[in-house]
Order: C-alpha cells, then structure tokens, then sequence
C-alpha cells in the first residue's frame, strides 16, 4: 500500500550525522523522519572512535554520564609500533575538554543511544528498512520530499527540509545533481576481526611492520583489526593465500599469533574502498548535505563519525530554529556548507599529508622493516607537539557547540 507521510524535516541515513541531527531537528520542535535502509545498525565497518568533541556535545545535551555508561574503552595517549619501537604520538590528558580521552564504542551502540534518547521525543521518528529511492522535486529545481521503498509498501515522504545524510555512496547528492570533487586516497583498508584474550597490557592501536600497517580495536572479546594495503592490492593480498596474509597480520603485531587460527578464510576479510572527496555545492533549495554525504574522509585519525556529528549540529544551530518557526529560506540552507567547509577542507589536507608522508613510506616495501616517520619521531620527543595534535585529533577544527533550540528536553 502507498502511503504519505508530511513532516517538517526528512532525513536520507540512519548513520552518525543523520541520527544527530534527526535527534536535534526534533528537539527543537521540527516534525522530523529518519530514513534507515538496513534493519538495524549492526555493521562491522563502520566506525567505533567518540572523540571529545562528540563527547562534549553529548555532555550539552545533558547525556554524557548515562552515555559512558554504555560498554567502551578510554584512550588517553595514541601509540604505535615501528619496526619494534614504540612511539607515544598524542596526549589527550592535557585537552582543554571535559572528556580527555578517545571512547571506544561500537558504532551500533552508539546509535541505539542516540536513537533511545530522540524517540523519547513526539516530533521524532525513525522508520528502519526505508530506503530513499529519489527526490522529490517541484518546478525542477526545489526539493520537496523523498520517495522510499518499505517492507509495507512505497512510501511519499513530503517534507520541508530533506537532509541528505546517507553516506559516502549518496544516492541523495547524485539524484540531486551535486557534483563530488575527489581529493585522492592512495590506500584501502582489509577489515577483519580476531579473538581476544584479555592479558592486562597496553595494547598499542598503530602496528607496523615490513610494508605492513594494522590498526587493532578493542572490542572486548575480540580484536576489530584494519590492514592497510595499497589501493588496488587486495587481489594480490588473496592471490598469496590466507596463511600467508595471517603470517603478514602476526608478523606486524605478534601478540595477535596465539588467536591467529581463527582466521581461515578471505571470507572472514571485507575490503574497504578508503575515498577522500567533497561537494562543491551542499545544497539546493529545499535540500542540505551533511557528513560522508557530503565530504567523505579517510580512516587516517578516526575523524570521520565526529566530523559528521559536527556537521549535524552546525546544521541544526543553523536551520533548525528557522525551520520550526516557519521562516527558513533558501539562502539559509548555503551557511551549512560556509559553515563547515574550511574544518573539512583543513582535515582532508592534513589525512593526504598523512597518507602521502607516513603511511605510503610504511607500506611501499614489503621486505623492509621501516624507520618510523620522522614526523612522528619529533613529535613524540616534544610533549607540546602531542599535546597539539591531540587537539586536531580529539577537537578538531573549529568544534561546534550546541545552540539550537530545545523545546523537548532528552530524558536521562
């Protein structure tokens, strides 16, 4: 059965950004949908790092000690190994921050805190297995809705606002005719998770080894572990066989060789397309673009789910007022992107510099043990240098700060 849905504000995504600002849009008063095309939001490579400025927004909003009540892990310093020598790269214990440490949480939990916390909230909604299928336009240029697809039936969601937040794969921004300026990512990423046992240590989250880089994430009774390869290497990686990948993972990070078994097949491996790209335009009339949507952002310090977070809430700080009073325009909707576009345009350049000048050196040869970066080398003898790239890192650039209004108060 087709049906219709009028809402103030419809957002395309049930990931980081859409669920924020689903969870904003509603608190200050807009009738607001969430669009989510899987069942549930239990998918192993999206993201696990909270950083501080998502913490302190979450502080702001009055949930920040019911929130880490939830199972997670703290990170205080970032460390890595190189070649067998461990560097300390980050301090985020001196952070001018209410929270000095990275939470490391299961994206899924995350969203089902987020999503507790808006439901509670008549002008908030989520419909799960809804995929957006195009945009609804009138006199061809002004976005009015969405068209989705449910188990139930076609699904017309009319709306005033349509927030494009499904992703680095944005079905929203192509129908929308936004065009995507690619800034270059030289690396993917085999994701793939191990047993863990707990031992007590400090377990590094950076390992290195010939040509090799694996980022392990504790995740209890497991390791979520991402290799970094050249872009266009995997089929090289499976054509050695999955001893020799296993031989490769263990060899990196040794403490992984007593749960390494479990590992039996390329099966158990995902490939991760790393990109790092923007909008030129965010926006169109009755349209806005946020998150990977709207700028997608390599793996490279874990900034991506904060960035969209930052998003929706200069988002919401923006329009959402505006929007519930009935006085938004057209031109409003262009300040998201004025906004936020020099924080990710400084983020993509300091994840290229990154890439090109620590990580491509650690896997360009694979029968050598690397020199840690020099980089890294300073930065690690100077504690004012961790202490300053802890705060790009845990802050970021220029870090919003929650100003929409609240009609509805999130219950704790």
């Amino acid at each position: 059965m087709h049906r219709t849905i009028d809402v103030d504000c419809c957002v395309a995504g049930g990931g980081p950004a859409g669920v924020m600002a689903g969870l904003l849009f509603a608190r200050a008063g807009c009738s607001t949908l969430v669009l989510e095309k899987h069942a549930d939001f239990l998918r192993d490579f999206r993201g696990d790092t909270v950083h501080p400025s998502t913490l302190e927004v979450m502080h702001e909003l009055g949930v920040l000690e019911e929130f880490l009540q939830r199972p997670h892990d703290q990170l205080s310093k970032l460390s890595g190994i190189f070649g067998g020598r461990r560097l300390d790269v980050t301090d985020f214990s001196s952070l001018n921050a209410r929270c000095k440490f990275i939470a490391f949480m299961p994206q899924w939990h995350f969203l089902d805190f987020l999503t507790e916390k808006a439901a509670a909230m008549p002008t908030f909604s989520i419909k799960m297995r809804a995929e957006v299928t195009g945009l609804i336009e009138e006199s061809g240029s002004r976005i009015i809705g969405v068209e989705a697809t449910t188990p139930e039936g076609p699904l017309t969601i009319r709306s005033k606002l349509v927030i494009g937040a499904d992703g680095r794969r944005s079905l929203v921004r192509r129908e929308a005719g936004l065009k995507v300026k690619d800034v270059g990512a030289p690396i993917n990423v085999m994701w793939f998770r191990i047993p863990r046992e707990e031992t007590g240590n400090d377990e590094p989250l950076l390992n290195t080894g010939r040509g090799h880089i694996l980022i392990t994430i504790n995740r209890g009774d497991y390791h979520q572990c991402a290799y970094v390869i050249p872009k266009g290497a995997a089929e090289q990686v499976k054509g050695g066989g999955i001893e020799s990948f296993r031989n490769a993972v263990t060899d990196t990070a040794p403490r992984l060789r007593p749960q390494i078994s479990a590992l039996t097949s390329f099966e158990q491996v995902s490939l991760l397309t790393v990109t790092i790209d923007r909008l030129e335009q965010w926006s169109r009339p009755g349209l806005v673009m946020i998150g990977d949507a709207a700028h997608a952002m390599s793996p490279v310090g874990g900034v991506g789910i904060n960035l969209a977070i930052q998003d929706a809430v200069a988002a919401a700080n923006l329009l959402s007022g505006p929007l519930a009073d009935g006085t938004l325009e057209d031109d409003d909707l262009a300040q998201v992107r004025k906004r936020r576009l020099w924080p990710t345009k400084a983020t993509q350049f300091a994840q290229v510099r990154a890439q090109n000048n620590i990580i491509a050196p650690l896997i360009s040869d694979p029968h050598k043990t690397p020199a840690p970066p020099l980089p890294l080398v300073i930065v690690s003898k100077v504690p004012w240098l961790q202490r300053r790239l802890a705060a790009l890192i845990g802050l970021g650039v220029r870090p919003e700060h929650v100003r929409s209004p609240e009609k509805f108060k999130l219950r704790v």
